[in-house]
């Protein structure tokens, strides 16, 4: 269950694109077809779950302070954690040259259609954002940082796909003049964001009510040792 939670979360309520806006330049660039929305978005998804973990993997062996304890007791002292950013765009950059290669290989007409963005994956947003976010969270174990990995890829992917599908419809549509273009998928991105927001309150929602609960036994108890506290003092008075 926490596991179906994270994953939720990465791809409703945490989404890359509606919640933090990340990686728009490749979203309102390659949406404009759904072909080349839908390879673009695997790609992200791949090397979001693959990535992630590594980078787990880094900040927990090496980047942290005293994570280099494994070497030995006289390293337990050592910080390297200004070397995050370095190491983990080293990361994403050799696993997005993978896909370059996997591409251009097997379907060289998506390599095409994708151009200078299938590379600029590697300077995407929302990449290091999921290893930073990943970072900023601490999770656990590396199972719980691939199942965010792939939710936020996932979760980029949707909204990549949505309004690519949006803006090969909106074509024959009668937009305003002003609007055409990025206007309205700026407006459409806005609405798309407010709807992914309503996710929020049907996942977190027993948490919530959760919450209350512990107040509310909280203030029982609270209330409770107060009166035992007044009586026992009466008491002693007598």
């Amino acid at each position: 269950m926490e596991y179906l939670e994270l994953f939720l979360k990465s791809i409703f309520i945490d989404n890359m694109v509606f919640a933090f806006f990340l990686g728009m330049c490749s979203y309102l660039a390659v949406s404009k077809k759904v072909s080349t929305a839908v390879g673009l978005g695997a790609a992200v998804i791949f090397v979001l779950a693959i990535t992630v973990p590594l980078n787990f993997l880094l900040d927990k062996y090496i980047l942290r302070e005293g994570a280099l304890v494994w070497l030995g007791p006289e390293y337990a002292d050592y910080d390297l954690s200004f070397l995050t950013f370095i190491l983990f765009i080293a990361t994403i950059a050799t696993m997005v040259q993978l896909v370059e290669i996997i591409v251009e290989k097997f379907s060289p007409s998506l390599y095409n259609s994708l151009g200078i963005f299938l590379p600029l994956i590697a300077v995407n947003c929302a990449i290091l954002g999921g290893s930073l976010f990943m970072q900023q969270k601490e999770f656990a174990t590396i199972s719980h940082a691939a199942v965010y990995g792939i939710g936020s890829g996932i979760g980029w992917f949707l909204a990549i796909l949505a309004i690519a599908a949006i803006r090969e419809k909106i074509r024959y549509s009668n937009v305003p003049a002003p609007l055409r273009g990025l206007g309205i998928t700026f407006i459409l991105t806005g609405l798309m964001a407010i709807g992914f927001m309503s996710f929020g309150g049907m996942l977190t929602g027993g948490d919530e009510e959760e919450k209350k609960e512990t107040k509310t036994v909280k203030v029982e108890k609270e209330e409770t040792t107060k009166k035992v506290a007044e009586n026992t003092n009466v008491t002693t008075l007598k």
